[in-house]
């Protein structure tokens, strides 16, 4: 993950979702895990966890903090606040 610089603003997080099918999302600042049935990541809104069947990471650029999920998107969830990255072995154990 880059590290943010005192002159450099967070990047907005903003989430585009087409037909279901197609999720683009922007201010990623991680991606902490995925397969096929859900990819979980960290983004300048909090941590989100995409849900669904035959997932599959398109297109990620962390510098541009974008990503894009194909698939049959069933869910989307937010975790209740933005944090830093953490893993998720970490967030399991708690």
């Amino acid at each position: 993950m880059r590290e943010q610089t005192n002159n450099e603003p967070l990047m907005p997080h903003s989430l585009e979702l087409t037909e279901r099918k197609k999720a683009v999302v922007r201010g990623v600042q991680a991606v902490d895990s995925f397969n096929e049935q859900m990819v979980t990541l960290i983004t300048t809104g909090g941590a989100l966890t995409l849900l669904g069947s035959g997932l599959h990471v398109s297109h990620l650029s962390l510098e541009e903090g974008q990503l894009l999920v194909e698939g049959e998107i069933a869910a989307l969830e937010y975790d209740s606040a933005p944090r830093g990255r953490s893993s998720f072995l970490r967030r399991l154990a708690r």
